[in-house]
């Protein structure tokens, strides 16, 4: 799935195409430069699941947990501030990545061989006025 975003008002469309693209797949890996949108489209796909707490960066969380309207838990990690993967053994990544949740994986580059074999890519590029391209690799 590739899609081209030109406005914000756009992303709720582009969620929901996402949601039905993803198939069995719970693990993402979130990639592009500071500032390409990624929290903003996983705020756009959480709020199409039905989440209704609030959705922000996990930066300094480093994982937030939210639950879909089906009660299917959700975790969100930005890994920008993680310095060597021992550290995402610390706080338990592995108890998050192998429940049944859907995971969010911001800056998986830093934690690289951590990341399972079935995840799942989604790259974000800024173009030219601000335009996204959104690139799912899904089945």
């Amino acid at each position: 799935m590739t899609e081209i975003v030109h406005t914000i008002s756009q992303l709720p469309a582009v969620a929901k195409k996402f949601i039905r693209c993803m198939g069995n797949n719970r693990i993402f890996a979130l990639r592009g430069e500071m500032g390409a949108g990624k929290t903003t489209f996983v705020k756009a796909v959480c709020e199409e699941l039905g989440v209704k707490e609030v959705i922000n960066s996990p930066t300094f969380a480093i994982v937030n947990e939210y639950a879909a309207a089906n009660g299917r838990l959700i975790y969100h990690f930005d890994f920008y501030r993680i310095r060597k993967k021992e550290e995402a053994f610390d706080f338990g990544y592995e108890e998050y990545i192998y429940s049944e949740a859907i995971c969010f994986i911001e800056w998986p580059e830093l934690i690289e061989e951590l990341l399972p074999e079935e995840h799942k890519n989604i790259y974000i590029q800024v173009g030219d006025n601000g335009i996204r391209t959104i690139l799912f690799e899904g089945e």
